[in-house]
């Protein structure tokens, strides 16, 4: 008899119209306001509205604020860190998407 390991996945499919307000968002990636707040303060998610209690945030949000928070977490990176690793995946993605256009890959 072999072992077998499992892997469970847990995926959350959501519209881009959709929209968050900083509680759900929080409540969505089960952090901290304060945490969401820094993260926004360094650039690395960009509401709409003025002021906290108003911001709205997209719905594919929800994945960069995710990836920004394992980052801080897991990798015990400070935000600045984090939206640098961010933006560097970023590029990267739109360089592999250009390749793309290309033919390259």
């Amino acid at each position: 008899m072999t072992d077998r390991k499992m892997t469970v996945l847990h995926s959350v499919l959501v519209e881009e119209e959709v929209q968050f307000t900083l509680v759900e968002l929080t409540q969505a990636c089960q952090a901290d306001i304060d945490e969401v707040v820094a993260l926004v303060e360094e650039g690395v998610l960009t509401p709409s509205g003025g002021e906290a209690r108003d911001w709205r945030f997209a719905g594919g949000t929800l994945t960069r604020a995710r990836a920004a928070l394992r980052l801080t977490r897991d990798l015990e990176m400070n935000t600045a860190g984090t939206a640098m690793v961010l933006d560097l995946l970023d590029q990267i993605e739109a360089l592999r998407a250009k390749l793309r256009r290309l033919g390259a890959l």
